[in-house]
């Protein structure tokens, strides 16, 4: 009876461990956490800098009060260099700004006078300004944008005999519309690099010389620059998103 019994108890014993082992290796699943997408973010205040090469496309036109017409025309390049300053918002992937940049330019050009053989009509730009409102798409921490609003550049134009110094001269202060474009990447959370392009349409105007007040030239120009930038971000950081 004993010996029976003792039986009775192992197998028992025996049948309970699977059971047991199988209720112990039972283990709910739990479903691993989303991947969290980093988004940039191109909202906020940037200051920056930027270097490139401009030209200006100059035509000038003899008004009197003797033989007046065309004298010619001329293109006054060189480079540049200057700063940037503005603000950006993002909504959903696009991005709105509002920017003003200034530059020192080295833009200098000259032509033979086709009215008067043994003088020569040079054109010198030293500084531009842009103040423009952007419109832009992101694809994350890429930005392709365009921009538009006014422009301002200050020329010297001046008079000189072919091959030897400048006998005459005027300064003018030209305002006019400008239009152009560029291409963004952000490298770190704050920092980006762009490539841009900007125009600069100023139009005609008359300028009186101050050596011989009766000459009176029209002076027909524009401006293209290409620069390079580099700008630090502030205000809105890298975000994440599931």
């Amino acid at each position: 009876m004993k010996k029976f019994l003792l039986g009775t108890v192992g197998l028992i014993a025996m049948g309970a461990a699977p059971a047991m082992a199988a209720d112990l290796a039972a283990r709910p699943y739990t479903k691993a956490p989303p991947m969290m997408a980093a988004i940039y973010d191109w909202s906020g205040f940037y200051i920056g800098a930027n270097g490139g090469w401009g030209t200006s496309r100059a035509r000038w036109d003899y008004l009197g009060p003797a033989a007046a017409g065309a004298e010619g025309s001329h293109d006054a390049s060189g480079a540049v260099a200057g700063g940037q300053i503005g603000y950006r918002w993002q909504a959903s992937s696009w991005v709105f700004g509002l920017e003003a940049q200034g530059d020192w330019a080295d833009l200098k050009g000259s032509n033979v006078s086709t009215r008067f053989p043994t003088a020569s009509n040079r054109t010198k730009v030293d500084a531009f300004g842009l103040f423009t409102g952007q419109v832009g798409y992101a694809w994350n921490n890429a930005l392709l944008y365009v921009k538009g609003g006014a422009g301002v550049v200050s020329n010297k134009y001046e008079y000189g005999f072919v091959g030897g110094p400048a006998f005459d001269s005027v300064k003018g202060t030209r305002w006019g519309g400008t239009v152009g474009g560029g291409l963004e990447y952000g490298f770190t959370p704050n920092w980006s690099f762009a490539v841009e392009y900007d125009h600069v349409f100023l139009d005609n105007k008359t300028y009186t010389f101050p050596i011989a007040p009766t000459a009176t030239d029209r002076v027909k120009q524009d401006l293209d620059v290409v620069t390079a930038r580099i700008n630090y971000r502030w205000g809105g950081p890298v975000v994440a998103k599931y």
